[in-house]
C-alpha cells in the first residue's frame, strides 16, 4: 500500500473533523506527513490542514527551524503557527521538553480538532524495547496508541503502519528538505542509543525485528483492552454511592474489591486511578495492602502522585493535593441571609431563620462541644462518629459559631440549633 493510501485509510474516521493540525518539527517524519497531506488535499475533500511548530530554545541550531518550517509551509500553502515554550528544568530534559510540547499542542486544539504526528513503525518498535527494558507492564508495552484524547480534540498517529525506510524513500523521490536535530546523535539519550546502536544489531540478526515488535505492541494493546473491560466489570460493584455524595470526591466500596484476587484488585485500581494519578509501580503496592489490612477505626493513607488514597470505614477515597492543603482561618458571617465564600474551601449557604448574634465560621481544633436538643451537651467528635462522617473531611467541615458557642455543623442538619441549617458546597480540584 502506498503512503497516500495508508494515510487516507488511517485518517478515514476523522474526515469530519473541523481541522487537522500537523505537529511540524521540520524533521523528516513530520515533513513527509505534511507534504502527503498537502498533496492529498488537492485530490480529496479533507478538513483544513494547519501546522504547528513548537520552539523549545534548547539548542542554537533550533533557532533556525521556525524559519525553515515557515518556508516549507509557504511552499505548500499551509498556515503555520509557531509556539515558543520554556522547558522546566528537571532530571529528564527529554521528558520536560515533551511535556511542554504536548501542553502547547493541547492548547491549540479546538473542539473535535485533530493533531497529527509523524511517528512510524520503527518508532513504535523502539518504544516497545525501551519500555520493556524499564520493566513496563501490558499497558506500557502496548506502546503508542494510534489515537488518544488531547485537550478538546484527539491526537492521531496515522503513519504507525509505515516504516522509516518507506518515509525516507518518499522524501528522496519528492526532493524534500528537512532539518536534522543534532541531539539525535547524542547517545546519552537512551532512545538515541537504542535507535542507532541496538536496533541495527537486532535487525542484523533478526530482519523482522521492527515489524515483530510493532505486532507485539498491537497484541499488548488488545490484551490491555480486555484488562480494561475486566476492570470495568469489577469496579461496577464497588462504584456505589456513598452516604456523603455532597463530598464530590471519587470513592469505592472496599467489600467488593476484597472479594477479588490480588491481581484483579490491582487491575481494577490501576484502571480507576488512571484519571487521577500515574500508575503505581510494583514497589508502591504495599500502600494498597496497608489500606486493606488496617483496623476499621484507623485512617491509613497511600501517597501517590498528585494526591493520596485514604480509607474511612469500608470505603476508599481519592484526595487530590488541593484537598490536602493545611487548615483554614475563621471568617465572620455578617449576613447569613446571603451565601458565603470560604477561601480555598468552597461556598456556604444557610436555610431557615438566621440566629441572632455575632456569627463566625470556624474549623475543628479538637474539644468542640455542641448542645443537642434532648441530649444535652455532647462532644463533637462523638457526634461525627455517630453520623459516620469520614475522618478525611472533618478538618474542612465548616462549623457555625454564635458568640463563641458552636450551634451548627455544615451538611448535618440534625446537628443544628433552632432549625437554621448550614449547607456547604465542597470545592472542586
Amino acid at each position: 500500500m502506498s503512503l497516500d493510501s495508508l494515510l487516507l485509510s488511517a485518517l478515514a474516521p476523522w474526515r469530519g473533523s473541523p481541522a487537522w493540525w500537523v505537529a511540524f518539527s521540520g524533521g523528516l517524519d513530520s515533513t513527509v506527513l505534511l507534504h502527503l497531506l498537502a498533496r492529498l488535499a488537492d485530490q480529496h475533500e479533507l478538513p483544513p490542514v494547519r501546522a504547528i511548530h513548537v520552539h523549545h530554545g534548547l539548542q542554537p541550531a533550533g533557532d533556525d527551524w521556525p524559519a525553515h518550517c515557515q518556508a516549507v509551509c509557504d511552499g505548500l500553502d499551509v498556515p503555520l503557527q509557531v509556539v515558543r515554550v520554556k522547558v522546566a528544568p528537571g532530571a529528564s530534559l527529554e521528558r520536560a521538553a515533551r511535556e511542554a510540547r504536548y501542553e502547547a499542542f493541547s492548547a491549540c486544539l479546538g473542539e473535535d480538532e485533530v493533531l497529527l504526528t509523524g511517528q512510524h513503525r520503527d518508532d513504535q518498535a523502539e518504544t516497545v524495547l525501551f519500555r520493556l527494558l524499564r520493566g513496563a507492564g501490558v499497558r506500557g508495552l502496548a506502546a503508542m496508541p494510534v489515537e488518544r484524547p488531547l485537550g478538546l480534540g484527539r491526537l492521531v498517529r496515522p503513519l504507525l503502519g509505515a516504516s522509516r525506510a518507506e518515509i525516507e524513500a518518499y522524501a528522496r523521490r519528492n526532493a524534500l528538505r528537512w532539518v536534522e536535530d543534532p541531539s539525535n546523535r547524542n547517545h546519552d539519550y537512551s532512545r538515541n542509543f537504542l535507535r542507532r546502536e541496538v536496533m541495527p544489531l537486532l535487525q542484523q540478526r533478526w530482519p523482522q525485528t521492527v515489524s515483530s515488535m510493532a505486532r507485539a505492541a498491537a497484541h499488548m494493546a488488545e490484551a490491555q483492552q480486555l484488562l480494561d473491560e475486566l476492570a470495568q466489570q469489577d469496579l461496577s460493584a464497588a462504584n456505589t454511592a456513598s452516604d456523603f455524595e455532597w463530598l464530590r470526591l471519587p470513592s469505592l466500596a472496599l467489600s467488593p474489591l476484597r472479594s477479588l484476587t490480588p491481581a484483579r484488585q490491582r487491575n481494577a485500581l490501576r484502571h480507576w486511578l488512571a484519571d487521577f494519578t500515574l500508575a503505581p509501580d510494583e514497589n508502591h503496592w504495599a500502600g494498597w495492602a496497608s489500606l486493606l489490612d488496617a483496623r476499621p477505626d484507623a485512617t491509613p493513607r497511600w501517597r501517590l502522585v498528585g494526591g493520596e488514597l485514604q480509607r474511612s470505614g469500608d470505603r476508599i477515597w481519592w484526595l487530590p493535593n488541593g484537598w490536602l492543603e493545611p487548615g483554614f482561618e475563621p471568617i465572620d458571617w455578617s449576613d447569613p441571609s446571603t451565601g458565603l465564600v470560604l477561601p480555598g474551601n468552597g461556598t456556604l449557604r444557610g436555610e431557615g431563620a438566621p440566629p441572632a448574634g455575632k456569627l463566625q465560621i470556624r474549623y475543628r481544633r479538637g474539644g468542640e462541644v455542641l448542645l443537642v436538643p434532648g441530649r444535652g451537651r455532647r462532644d463533637l467528635k462523638r457526634l461525627l462518629n455517630e453520623a459516620g462522617v469520614p475522618a478525611l473531611v472533618r478538618g474542612r467541615l465548616p462549623l457555625l459559631y454564635r458568640d463563641d458557642e458552636l450551634i451548627a455543623v455544615a451538611n448535618l442538619p440534625q446537628l443544628s440549633e433552632g432549625g437554621f441549617a448550614l449547607y456547604w458546597c465542597v470545592p472542586e480540584f
